[in-house]
């Protein structure tokens, strides 16, 4: 098992980094913090290039809006030096749900275990 799991990181990205992307990370990165998802935030020594490293899947919306901020080099400190600030009706970061289980369906979905009958519309009846 432990050949094959290293032969699919040399080849694969979608599930953590390469070895190339560790390889580079090792000898030019310098690591910046971690979020609650485990995802580890680089940058090089002189600050021009910023990475992550995805715990797990290689999804972007996992990544909260502090990190993308600073990984977009819209503000330079990263949160983990200067939080943002958060209001009380901001709620908790959630990454992207659609094609999953707990993706939104309306309360007429019929991706609900019971949907609620139809009432935004009357179906036309021919004369």
């Amino acid at each position: 098992m432990g050949i094959l799991k290293s032969l699919l990181r040399a080849v694969t990205w979608w599930d953590g980094q390469t070895l190339n992307t560790q390889l580079w990370t090792w000898r030019n990165g310098t690591r910046v913090g971690e979020d609650a998802e485990g995802n580890i935030f680089y940058q090089t020594r002189d600050g021009k290039r910023r990475w992550v490293i995805y715990n797990g899947e290689a999804e972007a919306s996992r990544v909260s809006p502090e990190w993308h901020g600073w990984l977009h080099h819209t503000w330079d400190e990263p949160p983990t030096k200067a939080p943002l600030s958060k209001k009380a009706w901001e709620k908790p970061h959630l990454e992207n749900l659609t094609g999953t289980p707990a993706a939104y369906a309306p309360p007429g979905s019929i991706r609900r275990p019971d949907p609620e009958p139809r009432s935004d519309y009357e179906a036309w009846v021919p004369d």
